[in-house]
């Protein structure tokens, strides 16, 4: 036996009507970013079986590109020790260019 039901009134239609358009937007939202995943899933595969290996060449670079940019660091912590060292020596220079100038 089933309850009767009261006939959906016109604030009631409205709101009815938004969450079904809102849940079709979702369901379409969710269908476009399934077909994203798997295009993207379908290139990772390609990339993975592409050549034997592709991942390990990759690997490798980074590694090459790490260790590149630690020596680059080394280098500007030198640099920067030396600027700061040259600064520190144009300023004692100022100063005392400026107290022989009085």
């Amino acid at each position: 036996m089933s309850e009767p039901t009261e006939p959906l009134n016109g604030p009631d239609v409205q709101a009815f009507g938004e969450l079904d358009q809102l849940v079709r937007n979702l369901g379409e939202e969710l269908s476009g970013f399934r077909r994203r995943a798997h295009a993207a899933e379908a290139r990772l595969q390609a990339i993975a079986t592409k050549g034997g290996g592709g991942d390990a060449a990759a690997e490798e670079r980074v590694a090459q590109l790490e260790a590149e940019n630690a020596k680059l660091r080394v280098r500007l912590d030198e640099a920067s020790d030396r600027t700061g060292k040259v600064l520190d020596r144009v300023r004692f220079l100022r100063q005392q260019h400026e107290e022989g100038a009085r």
